[in-house]
Order: C-alpha cells, then structure tokens, then sequence
C-alpha cells in the first residue's frame, strides 16, 4: 500500500499532541524541538488602571520661582511681569528683620491689595496684623507704604476677593472652588476663601502717579 504526501500529512498531524503554552518559555522552546503544535493561552482582560490626576499647586510653584521672579522685577525687564506683581518689603514685628518677596496685586488709586492664598501656612502677612511700614517696588519705583491686614468678616474682604477672582477666575483652583463671573462667589465659596485666604491693604504714600 503507497502512502500518499497527503497521507503522510494527515497521518503526522494527527499524532501532534497540542500544547498549551503558559508563561514558562521554557515549555516553548521544548515544544517546539518537538515539533508540536503550539497554542498560546488566550491573554487576559487588560485591567483598566485610573491615571491619578495631578493636581499643580500654584502657590507651592510660585514660591520656588520667588528669586528669579524677584529678579525680573528689580531689573529693566519689570515690565514683563509689574502690572500683575510687585516687591514688598517686611519687616518683622518681633525681630525687626527685613526682606522682600514678590506678591499679587491689584492697584486702586494709592491702594494696592493683595490676596494671600494658603495664608495658614504663610508668615508673612502676620506681621500686619496691626498696621505697619511695607515699601514696595512698583513700576521699577521704591515706593513707602502702611500695610494692614483686612478682617475677614468685613465687606472690604468681600469686595476684594470677589474683584481678585472676577480678575483671574482660574484662582479658584488654588482654594478648591469654580469661580463663575455670571453669579460670583456663593455664600459657602466665601467661606471657604476666608478659611484659607488673607486679604492685605497697602496704602501708598507720597504717590505722584
């Protein structure tokens, strides 16, 4: 009896054990010296892994740009970056130590306010507590100054962060809040900014523009 080609096909395929492959790349290599039929394992589902949202703190960035910023601001290119910031100069209340940081502001005749975000962990603005000496560098100018910080349950706190965040809505990230221009501030967004926010008065003196 002659065996045909196919035969010889038919007749060796049946005689190939299949093998079901698992993670071992051993058992694959084997298999395959042995010439048999490999079928790998159906893959897994994919688990779907949530991405964490990361969420940029601002005030946190801004600080560790604090010296370039304050050299922008004291050099010839101030006016890249005055119409939004400016330099003031503390002076402790207990120690009597002077320094400069570079601070937000907005600027209404002789009066300069500043929102301090995160206030809790910030030192600075205690210092105003009760009214003291707060020079500023404004427009490339030393200016002298009296600074103050505004009682949070006053209208003055209220008009000044409701104009702080109708100037940068985006602000409200930073107190984890949406700010909307149509209706302002809710009642529990106010209280919420005044929880983590100071509002600091500056008035400037002897001012000819």
């Amino acid at each position: 009896m002659s065996i045909s080609p196919t035969h010889l096909n038919t007749f060796s395929s049946a005689k190939r054990p299949a093998v079901r492959l698992g993670s071992d790349r051993v058992d694959c290599v084997a298999a395959r010296e042995q010439g048999e039929t490999i079928r790998r394992a159906p893959r897994q589902a994919r688990r779907s892994v949530p991405c964490p949202v990361v969420t940029m703190d601002l005030d946190r960035l801004m600080t560790r740009l604090n010296p370039l910023v304050a050299y922008v601001l004291r050099s010839p290119l101030h006016p890249l970056l005055d119409r939004a910031l400016l330099m003031l100069r503390v002076t402790g209340r207990r120690t009597g130590r002077q320094y400069w940081i570079p601070v937000g502001y907005q600027r209404e005749g002789d009066t300069i306010t500043v929102l301090v975000s995160k206030a809790p962990r910030k030192q600075w603005w205690r210092n105003y507590r009760d009214p003291g000496p707060a020079d500023v560098v404004l427009h490339g100018r030393t200016l002298h100054a009296w600074a103050h910080v505004v009682p949070t349950e006053s209208a003055a706190f209220q008009e000044a962060i409701e104009r702080t965040f109708r100037r940068v809505p985006g602000l409200g990230r930073q107190f984890g809040i949406r700010y909307d221009r149509r209706t302002g501030l809710t009642p529990a967004q106010c209280r919420t900014v005044a929880a983590n926010a100071v509002v600091v008065s500056i008035d400037l003196q002897d001012v000819s523009y």
